[in-house]
């Protein structure tokens, strides 16, 4: 006999359809990264991401208020300093280009929460997260400074700090120095899975981070490599993260999938630039269409297990939901 079972009758239309969906987004889900640099009324789109800007402190809060107006909870700022050096100075300035971005958020946008790029690779002259000793890049001696940035970005009045670098024991120097400083309150959202991928090339454009020699794949974890993500995952917990993440995430939704069944903590995942760019560019050459492919990423990534899905879709992602 023909069988009773037709999964189709729930198909049958839009209405139907949202009604049994069983993984839906939210704005709330997401978080849109943000680029801070030097001077005033500086605009500079990002060629390799269509959309996107390096701004000046004055300029990023003009475009943190619409993100803030569009009902998007979060922001996450990266920062390119005016001058590097070979220890990345300007990261843990006071006066630095992240540290007067989020005065002035927090001043004109004071709902709008502000979480930090915790690294060295945006303020080093070489490119690397860490200090280099004979051209390697040294783990122990890059906590202190990693450290040093996260107290920085508090005392300016960040609500959340976001280690990035894949040094080992970060979370726990970063966490005692937030302490010691009276930041008890200052949660730590740590990259905690992140892979050396080669989805990255567009931000190194953005955040002008390119490494001047080598790679960082004795730092960043190796693509081919599922069990080691709970390790470093594990780890992270250990030393006191409060939210972890696995980044990229459209290549790694099995890690998503895994780190979500293995941890009670909220998991982010990061919808990387060169993610986001293969979509734009596909899509100005006509060949998918750009709303269904970000909303379907964006979808497997929650579906996946993502809490918060840090992507640079935010935007336009919350204007397709609020419609």
């Amino acid at each position: 006999m023909f069988p009773y079972l037709r999964p189709r009758r729930l198909r049958r239309n839009e209405v139907i359809r949202r009604m049994v969906r069983e993984t839906s987004l939210s704005p709330d889900d997401f978080i849109y990264p943000l680029f801070a640099t030097f001077g005033k009324k500086v605009r500079k789109e990002i060629k390799s991401m269509p959309g996107c800007f390096q701004e000046s402190p004055d300029m990023v809060v003009r475009h943190a208020k619409d993100v803030y107006s569009l009902g998007i909870p979060a922001i996450l700022l990266f920062g390119i300093p005016e001058h590097k050096d070979e220890i990345g100075s300007g990261a843990y300035d006071p006066a630095g280009v992240v540290q007067k971005a989020i005065v002035a958020i927090k001043n004109k946008v004071p709902d709008l929460y502000v979480i930090t790029d915790v690294c060295m690779c945006e303020y080093t002259s070489h490119g690397h997260c860490g200090i280099i000793e004979n051209g390697e890049v040294k783990n122990d001696p890059t906590l202190e400074l990693l450290a040093k940035e996260a107290v920085s970005h508090a005392k300016a009045g960040a609500d959340m700090v976001a280690p990035s670098d894949m040094m080992d024991g970060r979370v726990g120097a970063i966490r005692e120095a937030l302490d010691s400083e009276g930041f008890t309150e200052t949660p730590i959202m740590s990259y905690a899975a992140k892979y050396a991928s080669s989805f990255y090339g567009p931000f190194r454009e953005a955040a002008e981070s390119t490494p001047q020699f080598g790679d960082r794949r004795s730092y960043q974890m190796d693509p081919s490599n599922r069990r080691e993500a709970l390790k470093e995952v594990s780890l992270d917990v250990e030393e006191g993260a409060d939210i972890v993440m696995v980044k990229p995430a459209m290549t790694y939704l099995d890690i998503i999938s895994d780190v979500r069944e293995s941890f009670d903590l909220p998991v982010a995942a990061y919808n990387v630039s060169g993610e986001y760019s293969v979509i734009k560019a596909a899509a100005k050459l006509g060949w998918i269409d750009e709303k269904r492919a970000m909303m379907e990423v964006l979808t497997s990534i929650k579906r996946a297990g993502a809490d918060l899905i840090l992507t640079y879709f935010a935007k336009e992602a919350v204007k397709v939901l609020n419609k």
